[in-house]
């Protein structure tokens, strides 16, 4: 399996941008897409998964502004990330994982055996 990442940018505060994860060499369908990122100084943190079920799990400081999808026929997760303030300047990773997911388990890292290169998003005021 292998993920990159694209779609990061420089955008200001206020804005939107989308996210693109594709995936090649697995069955997309059957895999978990999570999303993590990673601030300058600060440790990779959770932002949102999407299960095969279509299940969705957000980080509370993205809900209501950020929204996980997935286009299996194009073997691509997306994360639409609106409202962005500065806060969200981070390096944004895809990570996928065979199988189930559990909303215990959905924000470590750990539970992902499988990631991307980040993308860049920076949010300018």
């Amino acid at each position: 399996v292998q993920l990159q990442a694209s779609g990061g940018g420089l955008v200001q505060v206020g804005g939107s941008l989308r996210l693109s994860c594709a995936a090649s060499g697995c069955s997309f369908r059957s895999y978990a897409v999570g999303w993590f990122r990673q601030a300058p100084g600060k440790e990779r943190e959770f932002v949102a998964t999407i299960s095969w079920r279509i299940q969705t799990y957000y980080a509370d400081s993205v809900k209501g502004r950020f929204t996980i999808s997935r286009d299996n026929a194009k073997n691509t997760a997306y994360l639409q990330m609106n409202s962005l303030n500065s806060e969200d300047t981070a390096v944004y990773y895809c990570a996928a994982v065979y199988g189930e997911v559990y909303s215990s388990s959905v924000g470590k890292p750990v539970t992902y055996d499988t990631w991307g290169q980040g993308t860049l998003v920076t949010v300018s005021s």
